[in-house]
């Protein structure tokens, strides 16, 4: 937080830097028509830019050193000392050719591994599962992994050039470097919104590697879920009288989307139904904490602006690739122990079709965990008892 005020006010004393520098124009333009000493004029104007160009040298370092300094928090016992045998490291693995960057966090670096998948496409949930499920650290090696195109990892590939094969190929590739790195034969999965996707689709590419997958906010059906939210939304602006909102979405139609609007038309219902969910008061603990989360340690400036990037961009290319994917119909057979831990007040993954694909699933275990104060992520609005059911079902 200090560190990005700081920066702020650096960029506020390059921008006063350029107004004077311009102003200097206006006052040079102005003397040459008196006829004053254009000796004197060149050497105030090349003293303003000597002082803007170091002010802009001095921000560029310092957004490097921001993003030198990064680091996840060491673990400490009550007495405030680290404790043995821990692990909390930032690292940078490459994937497929493709550098991006893993939290690793736990009391205990012998622990069994849980892989935590973020949502998105293009979603960084570093500092939110470590914040939110700090509990997790005691029994888990906790990973936390930045994909392609978001927070620390947006630049490890072009967005344009990122794929649906591009997460599962470098989330397999994750999870044996996991296995190697730990000496684990299997690792756990954990899956929130578009994670809950992408876990789907690697216990399917390999069940070998995984215990048990759990998803939360489950993704189903992408294109169903997104009409469905669309028709939801509609319907609770139209109950509550909210023309502005209805005119919104009556304009940008009803999905699917392409082209370059993908990320903004579908904010205008999904940030409408996380506003609705974050109002109903059976919904414990709102949900993100995103300047929390922005402002803590894991991200430098570059990260922090990344952070946002990926949401937009990564997002607004990605998404589309999903609608024509569908767990009732291509992910019906698994090989892995499968639980769904479901907000039983969840308005953006229609909690329906999570209860219509755990019929047609075939697992060798499979389960719907019900959180009955919970919207779409269980795992902040009750992250006590969300952590008591993920050591139940991995015990």
């Amino acid at each position: 937080m200090i560190i990005t005020i700081i920066f702020v006010l650096f960029l506020l004393a390059a921008v006063i830097s350029l107004i004077t520098l311009l102003v200097g124009g206006i006052r040079f333009a102005v003397r040459l028509k008196k006829k004053m000493d254009k000796k004197q004029i060149t050497s105030k104007i090349k003293k303003n830019m000597i002082i803007f160009a170091s002010i802009c040298v001095l921000c560029t370092a310092f957004v490097w050193i921001t993003q030198l300094m990064a680091s996840t928090p060491v673990i400490h016992d009550e007495n405030g000392n680290k404790v043995e045998d821990s692990i909390a490291e930032l690292s940078q693995v490459i994937l497929n050719g493709r550098k991006e960057w893993i939290s690793v966090r736990g009391y205990d670096k012998n622990k069994p591994v849980l892989l935590f998948l973020a949502g998105g496409p293009g979603g960084s949930q570093m500092a939110a599962v470590r914040h939110d499920l700090a509990e997790l650290e005691k029994h888990f090696v906790v990973v936390n992994w930045d994909q392609a195109g978001s927070g620390k990892s947006y630049g490890a590939a072009s967005i344009d050039n990122i794929t649906v094969q591009t997460y599962i190929d470098d989330g397999y590739e994750l999870s044996k470097y996991l296995c190697k790195t730990f000496r684990q034969e299997k690792i756990y999965l954990v899956g929130e919104s578009w994670g809950s996707a992408l876990g789907v689709f690697l216990i399917d590419k390999a069940p070998e590697l995984y215990h048990a997958f759990i998803g939360t906010g489950q993704m189903i059906s992408f294109l169903d879920t997104e009409i469905m939210d669309y028709d939801s939304a509609m319907e609770i602006a139209r109950k509550k009288g909210d023309t502005k909102t209805m005119n919104t979405l009556k304009d940008n139609g009803k999905p699917p989307y392409y082209g370059n609007d993908v990320t903004w038309k579908s904010a205008a219902y999904l940030n409408y139904l996380s506003a609705y969910m974050t109002s109903n008061p059976d919904i414990y603990n709102g949900g993100y904490n995103t300047f929390r989360d922005l402002f803590s340690s894991e991200y430098g400036i570059l990260d922090k602006i990344n952070y946002f990037r990926g949401i937009i961009n990564t997002f607004n290319t990605v998404y589309p690739q999903l609608y024509d994917v569908d767990l009732r119909t291509d992910y019906q057979s698994v090989k892995v122990p499968v639980y769904f831990f479901i907000g039983r007040h969840d308005v953006n993954a229609p909690t329906s079709l999570v209860e219509e694909y755990c019929t047609v699933l075939n697992a060798p275990i499979k389960e719907i965990v019900w959180f009955e104060h919970s919207g779409h992520s269980p795992w902040i609005n009750e992250s006590k008892l969300f952590v008591k059911e993920l050591l139940r079902v991995t015990g």
